[in-house]
């Protein structure tokens, strides 16, 4: 198969730094196997090609400004291309245009949360509207699935999901964890969904009973004011804590390996939560919210522990102190958690799984003409026309 994947208009692929979904149409594309072929379109950055070629993988970058310049811009790269799918990722108000340019091709929409289907950057109306070009809609969890098919019940039965995946060689546990102290990590967008004053607020009841508690920070804000509310709150509380700033995804797996546990206090919906599959494959019992498609990931007490209670930080503290107090517990958790990243998410299964979907909807797409044989008619229109003049 031929399958298109226009990235979304902010980062390019593969992602310098931070970038999930940006890492995430890397990744499957390098796993889907070398007997498809894969173009990307994405964003044009300096020091970067217009052209990338890795094995049955091209990505063809083009420059954006606006979200609307970036879209004509890519539609214009491909246009008149022949492709047996079309995944859009991550941005359903691609659909129209990409369906105006590929009347028949088979369009995925793949959704990594729900934020682009919800208020305020769309309405139910429109991302209505923007979904009924898509012959398939994938999201990342079957909690995300879910979520759709509710709020979206004129489309439930496209809505389909493939968990995310880990590179396993690249994300490893350290030998032996220094135990001066008990350092937790955090990884995320610093954002308030995120949850990040109730896990400080929980560092600082868990320090009464493991006072060598310590906190690493690695993320960025677009909000200088947000990140300095977050710098004072940890000072009011006294909880130590680092701020590694955005980092790049070098410099993840030693990030992973500098802890002991990894903390997800997620204070709403999280469709994956591929920081956690990433914390597991490295070695950390996670503790997280128990929302979303984080309990698809982090099963309590089996590769780590989750927390019903979670907006309350005593409930989270109480699992820090548990875990921290606990080397036994810490030691089966770790094992099981690297075990569970390794088995059940990784890439190859990600694309394969995709791939599936892809087939189907291309033998379903085939039952009309496809843009194969509109485009083979047109040709040999010209052709004929040609011979005539």
């Amino acid at each position: 198969m031929k399958v298109l994947i226009i990235a979304p208009e902010q980062l390019p692929v593969p992602p310098v730094s931070g970038g999930s979904v940006e890492n995430c149409i890397y990744q499957i594309a390098k796993h889907i196997p070398n007997d498809h072929q894969v173009t990307i379109v994405s964003l044009l950055r300096k020091n970067l090609p217009r052209k990338s070629v890795l094995n049955n993988t091209t990505i063809l970058r083009v420059s954006g400004g606006t979200k609307q310049n970036y879209l004509a811009n890519a539609i214009r790269k491909v246009k008149g291309n022949v492709y047996d799918v079309i995944q859009i990722d991550n941005r359903p108000s691609f659909a129209g245009a990409v369906r105006k340019a590929f009347p028949k091709t088979p369009i995925s929409v793949f959704l990594h949360s729900m934020t682009f289907v919800s208020a305020p950057m769309t309405s139910l109306r429109k991302a209505n509207a923007d979904l009924k070009h898509a012959n398939l809609i994938i999201g990342n969890s079957r909690s995300l699935q879910q979520s759709l098919a509710r709020r979206f019940p004129a489309h439930a039965d496209k809505v389909k999901f493939v968990h995310l995946g880990v590179d396993g060689s690249k994300f490893q546990p350290r030998s032996q964890p220094s135990s001066k102290t008990f350092r937790l990590l955090f990884a995320g967008r610093l954002i308030p969904r995120k949850g990040v004053p109730v896990l400080f607020s929980a560092c600082r009841i868990a320090r009464k009973s493991v006072p060598s508690l310590r906190v690493s920070v690695a993320g960025g804000t677009s909000k200088a004011a947000y990140l300095a509310f977050l710098k004072k709150k940890a000072r009011s509380l006294g909880v130590p804590v680092q701020f590694k700033g955005r980092l790049t995804g070098k410099q993840m797996p030693a990030f992973y390996r500098s802890g002991h546990g990894f903390v997800c206090p997620s204070q709403k919906h999280e469709a994956f939560g591929l920081v956690n599959v990433e914390a597991m494959a490295s070695g950390l019992p996670v503790i997280a919210s128990q929302i979303g498609g984080i309990p698809e990931i982090v099963q309590h007490e089996r590769n780590g522990l989750l927390v019903q209670d979670y907006r309350n930080p005593s409930a989270f503290a109480a699992q820090i102190v548990k875990l921290a107090q606990d080397s036994s517990l810490r030691g089966r958790l770790s094992k099981q958690a690297r075990e569970d990243a390794l088995s059940r998410f990784n890439w190859k299964s990600t694309a394969a799984k995709l791939m599936e979907y892809y087939q189907q909807a291309r033998k379903h797409a085939g039952k009309g003409e496809s843009d194969v044989a509109l485009c083979r008619k047109q040709v040999e229109k010209n052709r004929r026309y040609s011979k005539k003049h």
